[in-house]
């Protein structure tokens, strides 16, 4: 079946990340956000995507290309403009003729989830809908499109509301399943937004639009405190996702060649990626994400954070609540809290 993966936005809310890595492309537990979401398409029969690409639009094309996805057929359309998440879809339409006379699947590049998409699909043609959204509770729904419920029917839905005036808690997880006409609700060469657009449309028209009630995980990675949790619920056991080739040896997800000094301490549950060197007596907390070719140094302690590859603490370095990006180094004998720290940005 077929399915496309909205990937082409810039993740403003998840700066200074984003400055130099797409959103999709920001590894959770060492693997791109949107590697999980592909792995669950497949897992559930979705295995010809697409997806649309726009900003750093080559470090998606190239990951996929050269980390192929048993099964999955992977292609791409790169727009020079933002034409936002509906008009995006009607793009591939009109230059690929990519949907054919199935429902298919739209879902974001940044939302984590493991949602039953076979149950879900189920629901969608037991009832003759147009579009199905998937839906959760949360606690603040103002930074959602909020959906009021009829049975199975969608009977009102406001994009992100002013916090306090929602008219439920029930919010869109953003993850659609489509009818093909809903192609004929889309303008071609316009910027045009489900939510914004297409959603109350096809409420004004009568048409069959239904909300799916999920208790599955779902977590929207759009800011850094979503970001560092997600790492949290893995750890947890709230969530299940694929870690690479690692192996599981006390609580402790280890890749290939990793080398840990005898007098290092190492606390479950945490992740330490291939070819990483842990140093005499670091210390490294539960919770933590280490990437492949990382090195702790000595007496050096990393505490709840996140790693990325490449990236080095210096002897006696204390890192703690810290996202490290991508071959960054802390070279100190001070604490580093809360941080994020990312390679600059050259002009």
């Amino acid at each position: 079946m077929k399915a496309m993966i909205l990937a082409a936005g810039v993740g403003s809310r998840l700066d200074p990340l984003t400055r130099t890595v797409p959103k999709p492309m920001v590894p959770v537990v060492n693997v791109p956000a949107m590697e999980h979401i592909v792995r669950l398409l497949a897992k559930h029969g979705f295995n010809d995507i697409i997806a649309n690409t726009h900003y750093l639009a080559d470090h998606i094309e190239d990951y996929f290309a050269s980390h192929e996805i048993e099964g999955v057929t992977m292609t791409f359309n790169r727009e020079a403009e933002l034409l936002g998440t509906a008009g995006g879809l009607k793009r591939v339409q009109d230059q690929r003729n990519f949907f054919d006379n199935e429902p298919f699947l739209v879902v974001g590049g940044d939302d984590l989830t493991d949602i039953d998409l076979s149950k879900m699909l189920e629901f969608h043609r037991s009832n003759g809908a147009l579009a199905t959204i998937a839906l959760t509770s949360v606690e603040d729904p103002s930074q959602f499109g909020v959906v009021v419920l009829n049975g199975d029917k969608i009977e009102r839905f406001v994009e992100k509301p002013k916090p306090g005036t929602a008219p439920s808690n029930m919010v869109n997880m953003g993850v659609y399943l489509f009818d093909p006409k809903i192609l004929d609700h889309i303008p071609s060469g316009e910027f045009w937004d489900f939510g914004k657009n297409v959603f109350p449309e096809i409420l004004e028209k009568g048409e069959t639009f239904c909300g799916y009630e999920s208790n599955d995980y779902w977590r929207d990675v759009g800011n850094i405190r979503e970001y560092r949790d997600v790492q949290s619920d893995f750890f947890d056991d709230l969530v299940v996702l694929h870690t690479g080739k690692t192996h599981v040896a006390n609580g402790v997800h280890v890749g290939g060649d990793v080398q840990i000094d005898p007098t290092a301490q190492i606390e479950a549950s945490c992740l330490i990626g291939a070819g990483s060197i842990i140093g005499a007596n670091a210390k490294i907390s539960s919770h933590s994400v280490i990437g492949q070719n990382v090195k702790i140094g000595a007496n050096a302690t990393v505490e709840k954070s996140i790693l990325w590859d490449g990236a080095e603490v210096g002897e006696g370095t204390l890192v703690s609540g810290t996202v490290l990006g991508y071959d960054c180094k802390v070279e100190s004998n001070a604490g580093v809290f809360g941080a994020v720290i990312v390679p600059a940005v050259k002009k």
